[in-house]
């Protein structure tokens, strides 16, 4: 064999992982922009409060007029530290009489600084805190997450049997391998877990390395296709859960499946005997539909579009989905 078809069938071989190196971080630099502002974390509005306590980094909205209230643990996703959309949620709640927590779990002062092995214990303690407050009515307290923040919300409410509601915006069945916005590299070249729990990595679906271009969306679908059928134990075991689940998504995401991956959590919860979920589906909403509604012209309204959907489009879907997470919350936990 002549060295020139050596070269050719060993690039063959390993030149896959390296182009789908290459486009995984063309994609990941183009979408989160590491060059960017730090991770921010919000300073808290008028009525809420910064917590530190137990190693906690979150802000704190007790319900208006600081009555006894159920208790709402709010994550956000892969942008870290407290964003904008995570103490808006926060706050909103409180006004809707719930006392709420905005809590960072990675990116703000002495935290991981990037999404990898995030230690599980970290909302354990912010939901005992949370349930130890005067303001809180320690029997209905729930989890609301977006994005990889919803991926944490369903996983918690499957440790945490006494969850009494969850609400995932565009999550996810499985546990996926972490993100790194500084080195997006990483996430084809050995990137451990998300979570880690007593010290150890969670299970998790890797990723694939035959991704090469497109939106995400299709890299984490390459990989369910691929890897899923060999990491079983990454899939989430909803069927633990106690109290109902609300699930948020956009047919038109384009950072993952979230519509897909609801429904999965669906499926498995009615095939196992689990709690019920509702999927609410917006079929021209993108992966940027949580929280309250944005005016046209506010800012952050440019941005609902960045990952799916349009600005419109998932203005839209949020105007119709926060009423129903709010009655879905007053529904299910205890006044």
């Amino acid at each position: 064999m002549s060295r020139r078809r050596r070269i050719a069938k060993g690039c063959g071989i390993g030149c896959g992982g390296l182009i789908a190196l290459v486009v995984v971080t063309a994609a990941v630099l183009a979408i989160w922009k590491p060059w960017a502002p730090e991770i921010v974390v919000t300073d808290p509005s008028a009525g809420g409060t910064r917590i530190t306590d137990q190693g906690l980094t979150g802000n704190y909205y007790p319900a208006a007029g600081g009555k006894r209230a159920p208790g709402v643990l709010v994550l956000g996703g892969s942008e870290g530290g407290i964003g904008v959309a995570a103490d808006a949620i926060a706050r909103q709640l409180s006004r809707e009489g719930f006392s709420a927590l905005a809590l960072s779990y990675w990116g703000a002062p002495g935290q991981p600084k990037r999404m990898e092995e995030l230690p599980l214990e970290t909302f354990d303690t912010a939901l005992s805190w949370l349930r130890s407050q005067s303001t809180v009515n320690p029997d209905g307290t729930a989890v609301v997450g977006a994005s990889k923040g919803g991926e944490a919300a369903v996983l918690l409410a499957s440790r945490h049997p006494d969850v009494s509601a969850t609400v995932g915006y565009v999550p996810t069945h499985v546990v996926w391998g972490g993100f790194d916005q500084a080195e997006p590299w990483r996430m084809v070249t050995g990137m451990g877990s998300t979570w880690s729990a007593g010290g150890a990595p969670v299970p998790y679906v890797p990723y694939s390395d035959g991704f090469r271009g497109g939106d995400l969306v299709e890299l984490y679908r390459m990989s369910l296709r691929e890897n899923l059928a060999s990491h079983q134990d990454a899939i989430i075991p909803v069927e633990r859960a106690s109290g109902p689940m609300l699930l948020v998504c956009g047919e038109k995401d384009t950072m993952w499946a979230s519509c897909e991956m609801s429904r999965e959590i669906e499926k498995r919860a009615r095939a196992k005997g689990g709690p019920e979920v509702t999927v609410l589906a917006y079929p021209e909403g993108g992966h940027m539909i949580a929280g309250p509604p944005i005016p046209s012209g506010v800012p952050p309204w440019e941005q609902l579009g960045a990952f799916g959907g349009t600005p419109d489009s998932n203005a839209a879907a949020m105007a119709d989905g926060w009423p129903k997470v709010v009655a879905f919350l007053r529904q299910n936990l205890t006044p």
